[in-house]
């Protein structure tokens, strides 16, 4: 499952937005806010008392680390692992910048999860709405449609293959707590964001904060 659910959820969503189409942004941004909310919660339930008890000094300066880090990625992709992409332009070729830099964020977001396995339903809950939003974007934007198949495969298997990474090589096994407290610093600004980027004028509802709610509450429970 480690596996299988985030390489689906990218799938699904793929799948999603090309045969069904959905219009209803709103819908589509409570979602992102129940998965930020989950995506929060785990990480802050499970991986950061985890990295603090093994007694690394240094495990804050790497939480900021992964901070900074994924502001910079974010400046070469304008802020798609949240769901952030506008633009009328059209796009012919493949979008590398955006492309490798969701690619690298994905493939971090992989490495704790075999020792965490709830946060793969996190990250499964968290790019199933992105998927719809970039295959969405592409497709408006008049991506080539190999280009956009590659682009959203690779994007499924980044996770993945982070995971299956973390897993097998030893040498990285090692550092397993300096890169989990990275990974702590990417979802933090990551989930931060998407909770208070997915209403118009950043303002708080009923229906948002229900959604913020149910997702902390269904991750005490996973």
């Amino acid at each position: 499952m480690n596996y299988i659910l985030p390489l689906l959820s990218v799938l699904l969503g793929y799948a999603i937005a090309l045969i069904i189409k959905p219009k209803k942004k709103n819908n589509l941004k409570l979602l992102l806010a129940f998965s930020g909310s989950f995506l929060l919660s785990i990480t802050v339930m499970d991986l950061l008392p985890e990295v603090y008890e093994s007694h690394n000094h240094n495990v804050g300066i790497f939480i900021m680390v992964g901070i900074l880090f994924q502001i910079i990625l974010e400046f070469f992709s304008k802020g798609a692992e949240h769901g952030h992409v506008h633009g009328h332009d059209k796009i012919r070729q493949m979008p590398w910048l955006l492309f490798i830099s969701l690619c690298i964020h994905a493939f971090l977001e992989g490495f704790p999860v075999g020792h965490h396995h709830d946060l793969a339903y996190g990250i499964a809950i968290h790019h199933l709405p992105i998927a719809i939003i970039l295959t969405t974007f592409f497709l408006n934007a008049e991506l080539n449609k190999t280009a956009l198949f590659v682009f959203m495969i690779s994007f499924a298997f980044m996770t993945p293959l982070g995971t299956f990474v973390s897993d097998s090589a030893p040498s990285i096994t090692q550092y397993y707590t300096e890169i989990t407290a990275v990974v702590i610093g990417i979802l933090f600004h990551i989930s931060s964001t998407i909770i208070f980027e997915s209403s118009e004028g950043h303002k708080f509802n009923i229906a948002k904060i229900s959604m913020i709610i149910l997702g902390i509450l269904l991750a005490c429970f996973v």
